[in-house]
């Protein structure tokens, strides 16, 4: 048990994990239950782009850097229409932001929106419990009238685990919707919404990419039907293993050799559409300071990351598959999890990571000129 009495809230809150340990802080947001998976974030800066992030569906964020909540909330940098994250875990939160953009402070946003956290206790000793323990159910419970010890624990061990969870459908947009083209229009790409963030469309869209972002329960045929020049499957939640209906619609894609790239959970679908299985780190990759390695070229690139499930992919030989031959692309250097697929034989590839991170690095963002090239050598 970890106690302490940071935060600027007085009153009590317990954050308890599934293997009993057990930490005790102030509320900060909404005072109230919530419960999902613990994992930590090790980015220092883009606090907003994470909470808004639809990966984060149905997860309780650790932050790892102690001080949160600087700049304040503003009304620019949101990744989709509401913070996603099921809990919130800060250290130090900032008693007064400090931005000329900011509107509201990030506790405000927090409490205006529902969401649970907590502050106030040893972040540090929280991420290395994880580290070694692995990403596990939590509870965070506050208020002046907080149960037993022992009831708190057997609720969090009575919610959902991250494995086997199919999640996509309750982020994704339930109608589609065009992000135009910024300048001349050039392409048409259909981007399936599996969680997408908000700056992944305006990626596209300053290269000439008018883009038709279409449900997760879209079909081939609907994708088909905004005529593309390319289709792309964006990031998302939950586990792999249940996303039976996109990787139904990639194969379709792959069989008419459309220009294919994909993002994170879309890495996920392209690995399973080729043949290959998925499996749950142990703590997963999450924050904007992660080292991968683009195998085409050798370059090194400090990258963004969320995600808890990877590719199992064999990295040191060519695979065969029902369609061409595929190759991991990139690696993960700290801990050589798969980060990207190429085919070799169909105009198809996909990375782990997110090149779109509006909170940067920006070290990736060549991929969606790698796309359009993709675009451009099959328009030729």
């Amino acid at each position: 048990m970890t106690t302490s009495t940071r935060g600027t809230s007085k009153v009590p809150a317990v954050l308890v994990l599934e293997d009993g340990r057990i930490f005790r802080g102030r509320a900060y947001g909404a005072v109230g239950v919530t419960f999902g998976e613990a994992v930590f974030s090790t980015g220092m800066t883009g606090y907003q782009e994470t909470l808004t992030d639809p990966s984060y569906h149905r997860q309780v964020v650790v932050m790892t850097a102690p001080h949160v909540g600087n700049t304040g909330v503003n009304d620019e940098d949101p990744e989709s229409q509401r913070i996603w994250v099921a809990g919130y875990v800060v250290r130090d939160p900032a008693r007064v932001p400090s931005n000329w953009r900011a509107r509201r402070s990030l506790e405000d946003e927090l409490r205006h929106q529902g969401v649970v956290g907590i502050s106030g206790i040893d972040t540090r000793a929280l991420t290395r419990h994880l580290r070694e323990r692995g990403a596990m159910r939590v509870g965070i419970f506050s208020g002046n009238a907080l149960p037993d010890e022992g009831t708190m624990l057997a609720e969090v061990r009575q919610a959902p685990e991250m494995t086997g969870a199919d999640l996509s459908a309750e982020v994704a947009t339930q109608e589609p919707y065009v992000v135009a083209a910024i300048g001349e229009k050039k392409f048409t790409v259909a981007a399936v919404d599996l969680g997408i963030k908000g700056m992944t469309p305006h990626r596209m869209a300053e290269r000439g990419i008018e883009v038709h972002v279409l449900p997760a329960t879209a079909t081939a045929e609907d994708v088909y039907a905004v005529n593309p020049d390319g289709v792309f499957f964006s990031n998302g939640p939950g586990d792999p293993a249940t996303a039976d209906h996109p990787v139904a619609v990639m194969r379709a894609v792959l069989e008419r050799r459309t220009p294919l790239f994909g993002i994170c959970f879309g890495n996920q679908i392209l690995g399973r559409a080729l043949g290959f299985g998925t499996y749950k780190l142990k703590y997963g990759h999450r924050g904007i300071n992660q080292p991968v390695q683009d195998r085409t070229t050798g370059k090194v690139e400090v990258t963004a990351h969320n995600h808890g499930f990877a590719v199992d992919a064999p990295l040191d030989q060519v695979s065969d598959t029902p369609y061409g031959r595929a190759e991991v692309s990139h690696v993960c250097l700290n801990d050589n999890v798969v980060e990207g697929l190429h085919l070799l034989d169909r105009p198809a590839f996909s990375v782990q990571y997110h090149p779109e991170a509006a909170a940067g690095p920006h070290d990736a963002a060549y991929l969606f000129d790698r796309f359009v090239s993709l675009m451009e050598g099959q328009r030729a």
